[in-house]
């Protein structure tokens, strides 16, 4: 097999599953894009197998410590224990993310399960190549399935991928109706958002929920209308939820109105509904800020920060003493340290006092390795306004 010798004090040698161009000394046996490599130290020891792809910034990504074929046994492998540690976690019904990257051992995979419905999205290219596979996998797991693929992630550019989706194996009936945490809403799986609904926030979803019952609540940044539904459902005075696309602000009405609901779904950027709602008496008792990732690298950063400190600064303004603010940031290019400070720095600038009363991370089906802190992206906090500080 050929291979790369990876340079000293690289961070694969403090745990790390990827290996960065500027961490290889040499490469061997004239490795292929998409193909195996196996990965040694700089004095010939084997450091496992790895998939490698030189057009990419992460040019290989470790798949086992030890000598490793991408074959249809090793993808059933990968997937049994995939779902194996989902049924221990206690998951209700048949809604979870079955596959979650380097964290199952699957780099670039993302599968997630939606009863007899998956969507996939292969955002490397050696697994890419390899769909076929993934996909029999799932079959002999699970029988008869539908298998979409919603491989428009803009992430698949660094791997020179291009954008594509469509119906891997089943028939595709359309749109249909699942029930999150009691509450009825649809999904369309291959023209929908993203992978259908944010599953990593179902247990946030609750959290929050148990908050809202008698309050005025404001969901920014709604998506379908997940922290604003299970508001409702929880016995919210009113629920007011905003959201800069038009097909996400018509999917919240119509999951309100599936299920007996009244929300105020506001098409409009967050950025100026804030800064617009600052000028006038309107407040609330618990908002809510779940925006889309701001940044996608490290040298964005800054400015992402920017844009969280005015959105924090602003819904400050906007609630009643005594009132919650639940906020989350879904980049891992944002530490929980730097989210947390940028808060705190929100909060001298509004003159506000803040006391933590909860935080949030991803659900459980989206496990965490220790060392690939990548594996990590949800971070999240609940605060209260104190009153009379």
């Amino acid at each position: 097999m050929p291979g790369l010798v990876i340079k000293p004090r690289s961070r694969i040698f403090h745990g790390h599953d990827w290996v960065y161009a500027s961490e290889i000394q040499k490469s061997f046996g004239n490795p292929e894009p998409g193909e195996l490599v196996t990965l040694k130290d700089f004095k010939d020891r084997p450091l496992g197998t790895a998939i490698y792809n030189p057009e990419s910034q992460i040019v290989a990504r470790r798949i086992s410590r030890r000598k490793q074929e991408l074959d249809a046994e090793f993808f059933e492998r990968r997937i049994q224990r995939a779902q194996a540690l989902r049924e221990t976690m206690g998951l209700e019904g048949s809604l979870y993310r079955l596959v979650w990257s380097e964290a199952d051992g699957l780099p670039g995979v993302v599968i997630d399960r939606y009863g007899f419905h998956f969507v996939l999205q292969t955002l490397t290219l050696a697994m890419d190549r390899r769909k076929d596979l993934l996909v029999a996998a799932l079959e002999k797991q699970f029988g008869e399935i539908v298998v979409i693929e919603r491989n428009d992630s803009a992430i698949r550019k660094a791997e020179g991928l291009d954008p594509v989706t469509g119906v891997l194996a089943g028939e595709w009936g359309g749109a249909f109706e699942i029930e999150v945490n009691g509450i009825r809403q649809e999904v369309d799986l291959l023209e929908g958002q993203k992978t259908g609904i944010y599953l990593d926030q179902l247990d946030n979803y609750a959290a929050v929920a148990r908050l809202s019952a008698g309050k005025k609540v404001l969901d920014c940044f709604c998506n379908q209308g997940g922290f604003g539904l299970h508001a409702a459902k929880a016995g919210a005075a009113s629920v007011k939820a905003v959201d800069i696309s038009a097909s996400a602000i018509e999917a919240t009405r119509n999951n309100a109105e599936r299920n007996g609901m009244t929300i105020d779904a506001v098409e409009a950027n967050v950025f100026d509904f804030l800064k617009e709602a600052e000028g006038t008496e309107e407040k609330y008792d618990l908002i809510v800020l779940d925006p889309p990732s701001f940044t996608k690298n490290r040298k964005s950063v800054a400015g992402a920060m920017r844009g969280y400190k005015e959105i924090h600064l602003r819904a400050m303004k906007l609630l009643e003493r005594g009132g919650i603010l639940s906020t989350y940031s879904c980049s891992h290019h944002v530490s929980e340290k730097e989210f947390f400070d940028m808060i705190c720095d929100a909060s001298v600038d509004a003159k506000k006092t803040l006391r933590v009363i909860d935080q949030h991370t991803q659900r459980q089906d989206h496990p965490v390795i220790a060392t690939l802190p990548e594996t990590r992206y949800l971070k999240g906090f609940t605060f209260q306004l104190m009153g009379g500080f």
